[in-house]
């Protein structure tokens, strides 16, 4: 496909997901990095209990909480 004909569906809002490549996509700084962290069962109850309230998933709640603290916006 031209970049014209790209740009055209783009700019007329039709979905191009169809013709990107997206193996390749990257969003710089942030890329995932896994560690591991031990929590006490009282804590991991609370963010349980507070995930559920939030309706996000435990790994969510404690990702949005330390972006919070560190004060950056987490996506």
């Amino acid at each position: 496909m031209k970049a014209r004909e790209f740009d055209r569906k783009f700019d007329n809002g039709e979905d191009i997901t169809g013709d990107l490549d997206l193996t390749k996509i990257r969003r710089p700084g942030l890329e995932s990095r896994r560690v591991n962290v031990d929590f006490p069962v009282w804590m991991i109850e609370e963010l349980d209990r507070e995930a559920q309230r939030v309706g996000v998933t435990r790994q969510s709640i404690i990702k949005m909480w330390l972006a919070e603290r560190l004060g950056r916006q987490a996506s």
